[in-house]
């Protein structure tokens, strides 16, 4: 009686189904930077859900002997860049709102200075309109700063996330890259 074949090893995540899960999170990242107006913490909830997504569903392939053109590195620089976006997307409300974060250095500084000039601006389109409180100036003047200044933090959050995004794919790929090295050392195939 013949014995059975032993099964094959398993084989790595179907290809498409990985470019699928990919380019959900691609397509996630790139509506919450298009969106309009201040980072919301909803885009916090965008970022971590693409980041379970990539991390419950992709796999890199496994690492073989290359050079810069190998699937295992084109793999390895997708996977970082789109792990690098979605944390710039989850972190970018907290990088808007609090500057020891991430300090963006000399452009945070003048988002407070446009808030002022709006507010001066209100109360100058305003103060001449007959009939009008000075509670409600004051609250108009406060409504427009603050809108003024969380359209500059935005727009200089928006700015800078390239660079925090790339810095994080840096780290992702040189972490995954140094986690499949070590991998690979202790197989006993490679």
């Amino acid at each position: 009686m013949p014995h059975p074949r032993p099964s094959a090893a398993p084989t790595a995540p179907d290809s498409g189904s990985q470019a699928g899960v990919i380019g959900i999170a691609l397509g996630g990242v790139l509506a919450a930077v298009l969106a309009q107006g201040s980072w919301q913490w909803f885009s916090t909830y965008i970022g971590a859900t693409l980041l379970a997504l990539i991390v419950c569903f992709y796999r890199l392939p496994r690492r073989t002997p290359g050079g810069l053109g190998s699937p295992y590195l084109r793999n390895l620089t997708a996977y970082s860049m789109v792990v690098g976006l979605c944390v710039a997307i989850t972190l970018a409300p907290a990088l808007q709102r609090w500057s020891w974060l991430f300090p963006m250095p000399g452009t945070r500084a003048v988002c407070p200075k446009l808030g002022v000039y709006a507010s001066e601006q209100t109360a100058a389109a305003l103060s001449a309109t007959p009939g009008y409180s000075p509670t409600a100036l004051a609250a108009a003047q406060r409504a427009q700063s603050h809108e003024a200044v969380a359209d500059c933090l935005s727009s200089t959050t928006t700015r800078w996330l390239p660079a925090y995004a790339a810095a994080v794919a840096v780290l992702v790929g040189i972490a995954a890259w140094s986690f499949d090295r070590a991998r690979a050392r202790r197989s006993p195939e490679g």
